[in-house]
């Protein structure tokens, strides 16, 4: 009996020396967790701004595409009506298309040195590469606070307080299998 009550001491003693120990382990598994949530808002943040930035970029990158394809379409056009003319009417005519449509692609080359679908190409591509890469790096600072919480809590003594009162681990971002494919962009229409 006596050895009994000598353990329970040494429990009753270990735990009161303990419990300064576990309510700063408890305060800071609150503040990883609440760090932990904050990134993730940040990443989903990022992911709101691709879903709202990218479908109107490339939209309007096929509005610039569509009216540039339309002179070269017009040009080219043009150069074949001339060529399958048969009477000078017609060649007359598919000649004024051609100049009215090299007109026009003058116009837009004096008025925009480089083409505006090439503007705005680079622009999408430019915009996918900075947004993937502020995913990326928003993916990257959660990952940080998954693992430092996720540490913390598995440490003695610290997993006894994790344990008491029922930490959970957080799962890291790990990207799909699908992520290993390069994604494609389509800018034409059906």
């Amino acid at each position: 009996m006596k050895l009994t009550r000598r353990a329970a001491v040494r429990v009753m003693v270990l735990a009161l020396a303990g419990l300064p120990l576990a309510g700063c382990s408890y305060n800071r598994f609150v503040s990883q967790e609440e760090a932990v949530k904050a990134q993730w808002a940040q990443v989903q943040n990022q992911l709101q701004r691709r879903n709202d930035l990218i479908p109107n970029l490339v939209e309007s990158v096929k509005g610039y595409a569509q009216h540039e394809e339309g002179v070269f379409k017009d040009i080219a056009e043009a150069r074949s009506r001339l060529l399958a003319a048969k009477t000078p009417a017609e060649s007359i005519q598919a000649a004024n298309q051609q100049t009215s449509a090299l007109g026009r692609l003058l116009a837009v080359v004096e008025n925009y040195p480089q083409l505006r679908a090439n503007e705005q190409f680079n622009r999408l591509m430019d915009e996918l590469s900075g947004t993937e890469n502020r995913i990326a790096v928003e993916r990257m600072r959660y990952n940080e606070k998954i693992q430092e919480y996720n540490t913390s809590r598995r440490q003695f003594p610290a997993n006894i307080t994790a344990s008491l009162f029922r930490f959970q681990d957080y799962p890291l971002f790990e990207a799909p299998p699908e992520a290993r494919q390069v994604p494609k962009v389509n800018c034409t229409q059906p």
